[in-house]
């Protein structure tokens, strides 16, 4: 299995992969739906798919001595990667804004969606949903991704929509908390997001898994 992700790293990765990790830096934007940076995470893995359909990476790797669930792991550990490595970046960045950057009138002012434990828990729930959407929809026919990767995008932008005006309802502006301000529910929401990350990829994985050895390559 590590040669399997080492080959997804180093042969079949599209260079935007790595690159689009780089909006994760919009977590310090403000003005702007920083939840934005998720989209364009998950569209740098959208290239590494379309690279890899163009040159039959999916038959190459049916090919090699390995079983076909362990073809589709290799696609889901490399989309994790690259999910988790821009997750890391923006924790960083959020628990910088937590701290130094707390009481920065540049934020305070800010009407759109603060950087804290509520915004993290809702990065991984997106990540998530493009695991079940996309890359579990892919793996359908192992060839079309279009209509999935259309769903996703959908979905994203609905959730994006929703996280930015839920702490405008009155009751629901401590989801929009500065520095350490309601940890506890920040916490919560953070936790929640943690286990609908891996209970979505996890049951995306398993039918992926079942979808693909139906497929006769």
């Amino acid at each position: 299995m590590k040669a399997l992700l080492k080959k997804e790293m180093r042969l079949s990765a599209s260079i935007l992969s790595y690159l689009f990790i780089s909006f994760a830096l919009m977590t310090l934007i403000p003005g702007y739906p920083i939840l934005c940076g998720v989209f364009f995470i998950t569209l740098g893995i959208f290239q590494t798919f379309q690279s890899a359909r163009e040159a039959n990476d999916i038959v190459y790797s049916a090919l090699l001595p390995v079983a076909k669930r362990d073809v589709v792991k290799g696609k889901y550990l490399f989309s994790m990667f690259i999910e988790l490595s821009g997750f890391f970046v923006m924790a960083v960045l959020t628990i910088i804004r937590m701290t130094v950057l707390s009481e920065s009138q540049t934020y305070r002012e800010n009407p759109l969606m603060n950087a804290n434990l509520f915004f993290l828990g809702m990065v991984l729930l997106i990540f998530g949903l493009f695991n079940c959407i996309f890359v579990g929809g892919f793996f359908k026919t192992a060839y079309k991704f279009s209509k999935p990767f259309v769903t996703y995008i959908i979905v994203c932008f609905l959730l994006v929509g929703v996280a930015e005006a839920l702490h405008h309802f009155p009751g629901l502006e401590a989801l929009n908390a500065f520095g350490f301000d309601s940890i506890v529910l920040q916490l919560s929401l953070l936790i929640v997001g943690v286990v609908l990350y891996i209970v979505l990829t996890g049951l995306s994985y398993k039918k992926a898994c079942a979808n693909f050895e139906k497929i006769d390559l």
